[in-house]
Order: structure tokens, then C-alpha cells, then sequence
């Protein structure tokens, strides 16, 4: 390491990377997949590639004052699988979800199962050869999936984020191994994520939101823009009913045959946030239609009106995902804005 810092963690000698694997597995300091043995050498050149010392802190968990070293996010890196050209990512991301509007304690400990949506903007996504396109939510691409996985390892090994004890959830989602994913920059006239939330263009940067497990949409029977993010506000109506009422931020993914669409029709992700606003808002009296006529009864009366954004500017919008197909999806928050999403630049 360029700090001449030794690392400090206990260290294990074991016959084979199977040894480590099976170690990892039953001191359950894995997800339940197979690790990549966290060497020495691996780590410490994951600690360069960020230019950090082993005793650098990234970030705190405030609630519970749990520090996160950079020794220990680069031994979870390794672990994970990522290259060391992904640890600046992971670092920012860390960071970011360390910041107080993510709240990071809540969202990791509560019973609805929660998990880090990170979009990755910038130069670095092609320079570490993320994927923003065909299956992007899915597997198949080491950066999205090993970045991803990163985090839930740091929580689970640094914070104690670990299932059935500090991790409540009822049931989890997919989204919980990993949930990373670039924004389709090169193929999309619309401003990038990073730089609608005051990141500079050109700069690399990362989005972590505390969210619930995406909801696919599709509508191949339009090109009216109104029908087709209509759709989307139909969703986001969908999950105000039958999981929460509470406004916050919401992610629409756009792949290109809807995203082309828009765009010829003139819409900007601007125009989207403004229809979905006003259209994305259900009444007291909704209720009863899902089985939840007690709720009705309650608070502010059935035509009491409730909004899934509080302001336009909360709906993140997203261009990924593959060429063919009228899908998207909608990503819900976790519990309304109690947990925000947060934006932070990626130092490389």
C-alpha cells in the first residue's frame, strides 16, 4: 500500500481457497454464496486503487456510532468478487449510505426488507465495464453484481446486519444479494441521473436508495406518452395501497423502446416527474377496494388525498435496460422519506 500501513485484521492460515470458503461459510461472514479468499495482497490493492490507508474511515453508522474502516470494506470487496478498480465505487457508496437522510440503521434493521438500489454515473461505469442495458437488474455482469454484493457483505460483517438478529426483515427480496446497476448514458438524450442531483458533468458518481424489490411494468399499445407513463403511475398508485401510503422517492427505470418514445414525443425526465406528481396520488377511499376498509375509517376522511412524491423532483428516473420491449419498472421506497436517496461523487 502506498501508506506503508500493515493491515490489522486476524489472519488465518488455511490450506486452499475451498478451506476459506468453508471457514467464511460457517463463521457466517458470507451472504450464503461462495467468497473469493480475502489475501493480503488483494486487499491491499484494493485499498490503493482508492487511495486509502487500512485506518481510514469511510463513514459512520450514526445511530449505533459503528465506523466503517477501510480495511474492512476492502476485505468485503475482495470477498465479494469485485476487481480492484471497483473499490472507489464501493467507497462512495458506503459513504453515501452513511449520510443521515439515508438512514442507514433503520433501513437496515426494520422488517420490511429494505435494500441498496445504487445507479452508477459517469466515466467510471465504462471504465470498469458496467452494464446498463440488456438484463440490468439481473445477473451476467461482474461489476454490477460484485459492487452490489459488497455492500450487503459490509453490512453484514461490519455493521452486524445479519439475518434474524440486526436484520429484521420479514422477507428480504432478491434485491438484498445485490441491487447495481449503471444508467444507459451513451443511448439516452436525457440528463444523467447523477447530474439532475447537482453532480458535475463528467463526473462519476453514485445513487443509493433504500428500496423495495422492483415492480415490472409493460405497455406495447401506445405511443402517447401520457398512456405510457400512466402505466408507471399505476404502479406507484398499486404499491401506495397495498404497502405504503407514505411519499418519498420513487425510481423509474426506462429501457429504450419506451424511453424512444418519449423522446420523440418531446418528453424530458422533467416532464415525466411533473405527470407523475400530479397522477401518482390515491384517496382515503382507495383503500377499501384491498382489503383495508379499516384505514378508510380513520385520519382525514375517505376523500382525504395522499401522493406517492412530495415534490416532482423526488422521482428519479432512470435510462437502462435492453433495446426491445414496452417494459420498465417501477422501484418503491422503503418507508416513504424517512429514508432519502443520496447522491455522492466518486473519487478516482
Amino acid at each position: 500500500m502506498s501508506t506503508g500501513e500493515s493491515l490489522r485484521s486476524k489472519r488465518y492460515d488455511l490450506a486452499d481457497a475451498f478451506a476459506a470458503n468453508e471457514l467464511y461459510q460457517a463463521k457466517g461472514w458470507t451472504d450464503g454464496l461462495p467468497i473469493v479468499p480475502p489475501t493480503e495482497e488483494r486487499v491491499s490493492e484494493c485499498l490503493d486503487a482508492a487511495g486509502l490507508a487500512p485506518g481510514d474511515v469511510i463513514g459512520v453508522e450514526s445511530v449505533r456510532q459503528r465506523p466503517i474502516m477501510a480495511e474492512k470494506a476492502a476485505i468485503n470487496a475482495v470477498l465479494a468478487g469485485c476487481l480492484p478498480a471497483y473499490m472507489p465505487v464501493v467507497v462512495a457508496v458506503l459513504g453515501a449510505m452513511c449520510d443521515a437522510e439515508y438512514n442507514l440503521h433503520a433501513t437496515t434493521a426494520s422488517t420490511g426488507g429494505t435494500a441498496p438500489f445504487v445507479v452508477v454515473n459517469g466515466p467510471v461505469r465504462t471504465l470498469i465495464g458496467m452494464n446498463a442495458t440488456h438484463n440490468v437488474l439481473a445477473n451476467g455482469n461482474r461489476p454490477n453484481a460484485t459492487i452490489g454484493r459488497a455492500i450487503r457483505l459490509v453490512l453484514i460483517n461490519v455493521l452486524g446486519v445479519i439475518p434474524g438478529e440486526m436484520d429484521r426483515s420479514t422477507l428480504g427480496h432478491p434485491g438484498k444479494f445485490t441491487f447495481c446497476i449503471a444508467e444507459d448514458e451513451e443511448d439516452s438524450s436525457w440528463i444523467p441521473l447523477a447530474q439532475q442531483r447537482g453532480i458535475r458533468e463528467g463526473q462519476s458518481a453514485v445513487t443509493v436508495f433504500a428500496a423495495g424489490a422492483p415492480r415490472q411494468v409493460m405497455n406495447e399499445w401506445t405511443r402517447d406518452p401520457e398512456e405510457i407513463i400512466e402505466t408507471f403511475a399505476a404502479e406507484m398508485r398499486h404499491n401506495m395501497l397495498t404497502y405504503s401510503i407514505w411519499a418519498g422517492n420513487y425510481v423509474l427505470v426506462f429501457p429504450k423502446q419506451l424511453r424512444d418514445l418519449l423522446v420523440v414525443a418531446g418528453w424530458q425526465k422533467r416532464d415525466i416527474q411533473e405527470y407523475i406528481f400530479r397522477s401518482a396520488r390515491v384517496r382515503r377511499s382507495d383503500w377499501a377496494k384491498v382489503g383495508k376498509q379499516n384505514i378508510v375509517d380513520r385520519g382525514g376522511g375517505p376523500t382525504q388525498v395522499f401522493t406517492a412524491l412530495k415534490e416532482p423532483s423526488d422521482l428519479l428516473i432512470v435510462a437502462a435496460g435492453g433495446p426491445a420491449g414496452g417494459f420498465g419498472a417501477v422501484i418503491p421506497p422503503w418507508l416513504g422519506s424517512k429514508a432519502r436517496a443520496v447522491t455522492k461523487a466518486i473519487e478516482i
